[in-house]
Order: C-alpha cells, then structure tokens, then sequence
C-alpha cells in the first residue's frame, strides 16, 4: 500500500502536476481525438525529464518525458495529467515503457475511463510502483473536458463562442455584419476553433456575414475542422465562401428532409455534404437533438458553435452547451443591434452556480470569459429547440 504523503509532498505533488498541465496544453489543436497529456519526472526534487502528446498517433506524454530523462528515470518519480493507457493503440502501452524506465512513483492527475485503455494505474502498483491518483484531478478533467464528456456522455460537447458588445449584441444591425472584437482576441478564436471536429453556424448566419470559418491563426489544426450549417430548408447559397472553399475544409448541411430537392441536388454536386434531420414537431426549424445526434453518428465529438443568436438561444434553452467563450469588447452597440440571447435561458442552465469560470484573459482591449456548465446534478436533458 502506498504511503499517505506529508503535506510538504502532497505541494509539491500538486506543483509537478501543475507543470504537466502547462506542457499538455501544448498539444492542443493536434492531438484530437486522442487528450491532451503531459508528463514531467522528477528526481531528488528536480526535473529530468519533461514531454506531453504532440500529435496523434505519435508517442504519448510519458515515453516523450522518459526517454529525455533517460537514466536519470530510474527511481525517479513520474507526474502525468492522464493514467497511463495500459493498451496497444497506435502506439504501444504507457504502462511497459514506464515499467522499463524503472520509475519508482507514480503520480497521476485524472483516471483513464475508456474501457480499453484504463486500469493503467492498477498494473503497475501491482509491479511494485508506489502510485497516488487525483492529483489536480479536476484541472485535468477540465483541460480534456471534450475527452471525457465524448466518453461519459457519448454526445457531441458543445462550445458556444460569441463576440459580444457590453450590452450583450452580436453585431450592429441585423444583416449587417460587424467585426466587434480586434485582432488579437480574433486570433484567439482560431486558436480555439483548431481543437475542435467542426465549427457550426446556423443559416441566418451564413446569409448576413458570408463567413469562411477555416481555421487561420496561430495553431494549424492536424485535421480542418468540418463547417456544418445548420440550414432547414437547404437555403446555403452556391456562391457562399464555404461552398467555393469545400475544398479546403469539408462543408456540411443538415436541412429538412422535405428541403427543396433542385437545393439539396445542388449542394451535394457542389461537393457539400448532406445530413436530412427532421423538422421539430411545430415545423419551426430543425430538431436540435436529432441534429446532434445525427453529428454524433457522422463520427463529430467536439462542437464550435459560433452563431447566431437564435441558434445559440436554442441550444442553450435545450441544456446542450458545455462551454462558453465570451470574448467582451469595450464597445456599445444600442438597441438596434442583434441580440446574442434573443431568449432569455430556462431551467437549470440558468440558475446562479450552473457554470463555472475556467478562465479570463485579455487580448488587447477585448476579454475573454470561458465557462463551463456544471452538470454535477447529472447529465443534460434531452436537447429540444430549432434552427
């Protein structure tokens, strides 16, 4: 049984971990669907080894921070923000190459819940490892939030961005589009967009603003991020920056089945892909749960909602967002301008403590506020509303 640390260890347990946490967030953009992991060993209170996953299919965290400690390894103590993966993937199990190492400790932030790659932890207090789980455990399960929820919710997590004024509008006049933050926190929004399947927008959307939403900043994604439009009546225009730009990032419809078929036959030979979801039952735009069901199924686990209103509006009235990025601009845009919560949210999802801040940061004179739906209380409800 491994022994009860000191305080004096469990700080600097949680000081380590906190390096790992920094060094996984590296691999953001790159390492989906597998998480984000980072490693760091430690040896006579000093740091020998450091690594976390680059890209998928590459080697983990673990083999990248062992194989730059080297001999020092031996003894030492390992710290890694994800239970070691006790399978063979695409690369083989964590746990044989940290046997090998000859590490002596194990700390480890969140559990592996996968049926084929957890229990790592287990295997190798069972080969003598003194091993201590939880370690900045809910930091953890924070940054690979999209991981976990894919696993333990097997529905599409959800992320709603919105550039807002200070009185909470998304542009000036409707139709009129208006670039409300600057470029910095504009960057920060493709850096975001680079983690995600797909960025989703609904049709009004796409008519005001004729968005690309391709991924241009910072971070080069490892694979283009889908554009799905959320689009009943298969109204996308041929002549939209998406459909001239398929090429470059596939472009998604999901429309009516009764969609007029000359749109839907266009679409499709202009190389945009179509998923029929049915109507809501008062025939006011789409059923939101079977459209994210219909996502789910077409294989989509993480979703970048960037609009509209009334898109944002529904999924947040129907319990299906996850997250919030609010970027804030010091600006006022006055009565006239399009609202970003055209309806004002219901039930659990409004009620104070539903969320929870993971982080602000300003870019230049724009802030942004992320948050994350607290589902402690259990799972969401079945998603309801139209688009």
């Amino acid at each position: 049984m491994s022994a009860i640390p000191t305080d004096a260890q469990q700080d600097r347990d949680a000081g380590f971990m906190r390096r790992a946490l920094e060094l996984a967030a590296r691999g953001w953009g790159r390492t989906w669907p597998n998480p984000l992991v980072g490693a760091v060993v430690v040896k006579d209170g000093r740091i020998v080894g450091e690594g976390w996953h680059e890209e998928y299919g590459r080697a983990h965290a673990e083999v990248s921070a062992l194989e730059r400690a080297g001999k020092a390894a031996r003894g030492a103590t390992l710290y890694v923000t994800l239970e070691p993966c006790a399978h063979h993937g695409k690369t083989p199990p964590c746990t044989e190459a940290v046997a090998r190492a000859a590490i002596a400790r194990l700390v480890y932030a969140a559990e592996d819940p996968s049926a084929e790659a957890g229990g790592g932890g287990a295997r190798l207090r069972e080969r003598g490892l003194d091993v201590r789980a939880g370690v900045e455990r809910s930091a953890a399960r924070l940054q690979n939030a999209m991981f976990f929820h894919a696993l333990e919710m097997r529905s599409p997590f959800v992320a709603l961005k919105y550039a807002l004024s200070l009185d909470a509008r998304l542009a000036a006049e409707p139709g009129r589009p208006t670039q409300v933050t600057g470029l910095a926190a504009r960057e920060e929004a493709h850096r975001l967009r680079a983690g995600y399947d797909a960025i989703v927008v609904g049709i009004g959307t796409v008519l005001a603003d004729d968005p690309l939403l391709t991924v241009r900043g910072p971070v080069a994604p490892r694979v283009p991020p889908a554009r799905v439009v959320l689009d009943t009546d298969a109204r996308l225009p041929l002549g939209s920056a998406l459909v001239r730009s398929v090429a470059e990032a596939p472009v998604w419809c999901l429309c009516a089945p009764d969609a007029p078929r000359a749109r839907q036959e266009s679409l499709a030979a202009a190389g945009v892909r179509l998923l029929p979801v049915p109507r809501r039952a008062d025939g006011k735009g789409l059923d939101l749960r079977l459209g994210l069901g219909a996502l789910w199924d077409a294989g989509l686990r993480a979703l970048f909602v960037e609009g509209g209103g009334r898109l944002g509006s529904a999924l947040l009235d129907a319990d299906r967002v996850d997250r919030l990025d609010l970027f804030l601009a010091p600006v006022l845009l006055g009565d006239g301008g399009v609202a970003a919560f055209p309806s004002s949210p219901r039930g659990p999802v409004a009620a104070r403590g539903s969320w929870r801040l993971v982080r602000t940061a300003a870019f230049a004179d724009d802030v942004l506020v992320e948050l994350q739906r607290d589902r402690s209380g259990g799972p969401a409800p079945p998603a309801g509303g139209g688009a």
